[in-house]
């Protein structure tokens, strides 16, 4: 009599997710049929495996979504950087001198290291346009901002080969 009453957690586990192992005809204790557990047996794990293949493709979703809004929020965020750049100069302007200048890597560093980074600044120009610290480790809109002064202020002069 101790034997059936005594369940293991898992044996409970089981009769929960799974009561018509507990409600079987012919509980041999009307005590256990009172509190639901009866004969209580192994339960078969494929009715668990609708809802954990769910909330597995759930949790892909929502990553999915999340990173789906970051991209969508720094899309957002340089076309807002670019839209209101001085001097009127436009996007395709800067997108070439850049493409020349430093194939586009806002952190590239010359090989003697006096130009740094996406428009390849020395640092005089970058000070001289309001920048501070290293070009190469300022955000790419602040570099786009700053390559755009320099362009509304000097024209093309600063970049000879590619402007």
């Amino acid at each position: 009599m101790l034997k059936k009453r005594t369940y293991s957690a898992l044996a409970l586990a089981l009769v929960v997710c799974c009561p018509t192992a507990a409600s079987a005809a012919g509980d041999a204790d009307p005590g256990a049929s009172r509190i639901g557990v009866g004969r209580a047996g192994p339960a078969p794990l494929s009715p668990l495996t609708r809802p954990v293949e769910r909330f597995h493709r759930a949790i892909r979703i929502g990553v999915h979504r999340i990173r789906a809004a970051r991209r969508a929020r720094l899309r957002r965020e340089r076309r807002e950087a670019l839209a209101s750049l001085p001097g009127g100069i436009s996007r395709a302007t800067l997108e070439s001198i850049a493409a020349c200048e430093s194939g586009g890597d806002p952190s590239i560093v010359s090989s003697d290291g006096s130009y740094r980074g996406k428009y390849q600044f020395s640092y005089g120009t970058w000070a001289s346009v309001g920048g501070s610290g290293d070009p190469a480790g300022a955000p790419e809109p602040e570099q786009d901002y700053r390559a755009a002064l320099l362009y509304a202020r000097s024209g093309s002069s600063p970049w000879p080969v590619c402007g």
